[in-house]
């Protein structure tokens, strides 16, 4: 069973910054695709940002400009940096990674945005 462990989430106010972090074994790490979604309860997940084993990174437009996507290749993790959050930005935040018909996900972590 393959585990991507998240961490990073929690409470900010509007205008402020948080850092998730999701760590992969390095088989995967240094292969997949590696990407952020998020999901509010009740709708359907939202694919935020990827980036592929090259370092190229791709931004949905509702995160461009504030979101920032990286991997640290030797830590076989990668971060989603999130500055100027703003209450809609409220929801748990999944890591993902995925390669031809393999797809992994990490457990969910809840980011709040609220003042």
């Amino acid at each position: 069973q393959v585990q991507l462990l998240e961490s990073g989430g929690g409470l900010t106010e509007p205008g402020g910054s948080l850092r998730l972090s999701c760590t992969a074994p390095g088989s995967i790490f240094s292969t997949y695709h590696m990407g952020w979604q998020r999901q509010v309860s009740g709708t359907q997940r939202e694919l935020l940002a990827i980036i592929n084993s090259g370092g190229k990174t791709t931004y949905a437009s509702s995160v461009k400009g504030r979101f920032t996507i990286s991997r640290d290749n030797v830590k076989n993790t990668i971060y989603l940096q999130m500055n100027n959050l703003k209450p809609e930005d409220t929801a748990v935040y999944y890591c993902n990674a995925w390669y031809d018909s393999h797809d992994y996900w990490g457990q969910g972590i809840q980011v709040t945005v609220s003042s």
